[in-house]
């Protein structure tokens, strides 16, 4: 039987380089070669600078140490992302604004959202069943300077500089775990008689032949869509979303630093906000159907408080979609030429990480398992891929703005998908809970629903019933928050702090 002696994965940047760590970590110690190739001049996209908490476990898993991380990548504390005018400023203040925060919303373990429900005061579903809202408000971190690494009195994620990350995995993953790179461009790419890609023709380095390849090659897809033909699946009837346009913003050492994304709405999409050490990576996203570049321009001036001519900007294309099949034949296509959706959510690198880590558990050492691996994995992946498009489809879904022609177009359920228009309908008359994810390749699980839903005023006709014992745990939850203020750093004290002292190690 025929064994894989070499993988080869082309394309470095995240995507690449967290393929390499996840693959690179399963071989270590067999005789199946790990090889990268690295364009040496064709640029990385570079804007996915924010993170959900698995990158905390995958970090972990590396070996790299959460200092070395956080020094070495600008990396700020992620605890939320604060989402700001994404109702209708009318009905519920001209800066409204909810949180979808990173700790799990049950105190103790026990599920108050009912009883929050049928209380009529005025506090928020976020503010109510978790603490981190104040840190949040408060602007101070996850975590004391005296905690160990990875750990924290709150879960986060992380904001990075995405070059300065990829240099970092890749520094990890050549060193720790033996992968070979070739800095070198992919020029043709040749198949055997049975449509399995066989080599790799490169500009300066000659052939470079493989048993598995991994196309980390970003939209352009040199091997996965150009070479072996594989379709897209379009979803951009449910996220018509196709624009960006990026800017990089100067800060001052002094400048406070949000421990949260902001992500604010206009009238034809969104902007992201996030903070580094020494800048803001920002992005105005918006669909062209209802919104021109020159209009675009101008929202996005007016809401940085200076002309973009003095910036460093790129604009970026986008089109909502996946890979049909992520894995076929003996290629597996990860980060962007595996697929796309706005960056809502962190979407980008959260399934560019699941995806990875995924084909490495399964990633089989026969040849002849080939067939039946990449089905199992494509009905993973597609799933997942189907369940991350909903999430982000229900934040417009929502929504209760009429002011402008793309809010109305979305709340249409004409696009969206059988699972969750079964959820909403469910969810009208129940509160949901865990059983109604019963995938445990969800993604995004119930916890991260429950602060969309709530967060956006989504109400139930379900019979509610308030549990006294759960008044007194959120009084406890705020009393304990109001502890932690009084304890924890503001966010910027504490990255100087790590940068000046470190971090525990154990």
């Amino acid at each position: 039987m025929k064994k894989l002696r070499k993988v080869v994965i082309v394309g470095g940047g995240t995507s690449g380089w967290l393929a390499a760590n996840h693959i690179g970590k399963r071989l270590l110690g067999s005789d199946i070669e790990v090889c990268l190739i690295e364009s040496p001049n064709i640029p990385t996209i570079g804007v996915g600078e924010g993170t959900v908490p698995m990158m905390v476990s995958t970090l972990q898993s590396f070996g790299i140490s959460e200092q070395t991380f956080i020094t070495q990548c600008d990396a700020t504390f992620k605890q939320s992302i604060k989402f700001i005018n994404w109702l209708d400023k009318h009905h519920h203040g001209e800066h409204n604004y909810y949180h979808h925060l990173f700790e799990y919303p049950f105190p103790n373990n026990q599920d108050v959202t009912q009883t929050w429900l049928s209380d009529t005061t005025t506090a928020s579903f976020a503010e109510t069943v978790s603490f981190q809202h104040m840190l949040c408000e408060h602007g101070v971190g996850p975590k004391a300077i005296t905690q160990a690494q990875y750990t924290g009195h709150a879960s986060y994620a992380y904001h990075l500089n995405a070059l300065k990350f990829a240099q970092l995995l890749k520094d990890n993953a050549t060193s720790r775990f033996n992968v070979k790179l070739l800095k070198t461009n992919v020029t043709a790419v040749k198949c055997n008689d049975e449509g399995y890609i066989s080599e790799l023709q490169t500009d300066d380095s000659g052939q470079v032949s493989g048993d598995f390849f991994v196309d980390c090659s970003g939209f352009s897809s040199i091997l996965h869509r150009q070479a072996l033909g594989v379709k897209s699946v379009d979803v951009s009837d449910q996220l018509p979303i196709d624009k960006a346009i990026t800017a990089q913003v100067p800060t001052s050492a002094d400048d406070a630093i949000p421990p949260y994304t902001l992500a604010t709405a206009h009238q034809a999409g969104w902007i992201w906000d996030i903070a580094l050490t020494t800048r803001r990576g920002t992005g105005f996203v918006y669909a062209s159907d209802y919104l021109t570049k020159e209009q675009a321009y101008t929202k996005f001036e007016r809401y940085l408080g200076q002309p973009l001519s003095g910036l460093k900007v790129r604009e970026i294309d986008m089109k909502a979609g996946f890979a049909e099949r992520a894995w076929h034949k003996n290629c597996v296509a990860l980060g962007l030429a595996q697929g796309f959706v706005e960056p809502l959510e962190a979407t980008s690198i959260l399934l560019t990480d699941f995806s990875a880590k995924l084909l490495a558990e399964n990633l089989p050492v026969q040849h002849h398992a080939l067939a039946l691996a990449a089905k199992k994995y494509n009905e993973i992946v597609d799933y997942a891929w189907r369940r991350v498009v909903d999430f982000i489809q229900l934040h417009y879904y929502l929504s209760d703005r009429q002011d402008s022609a793309f809010w109305r177009a979305m709340k249409s359920t004409d696009s969206m998908s059988v699972v969750l228009k079964e959820r909403l309908a469910l969810w009208q008359y129940q509160v949901p809970k865990k059983s109604d994810f019963n995938s445990k390749y969800e993604v995004f699980e119930l916890e991260n629903y429950l602060y969309i839903l709530y967060g956006m005023h989504f109400k139930p006709c379900a019979h509610l019933v308030a549990k006294p014992e759960h008044k007194e745990l959120i009084a406890m939850l705020t009393s304990y928050g109001e502890q932690l203020l009084k304890q924890l750093p503001k966010h910027r004290a504490l990255l100087n702090n790590i940068a000046q002292h470190g971090l525990q190690k154990i």
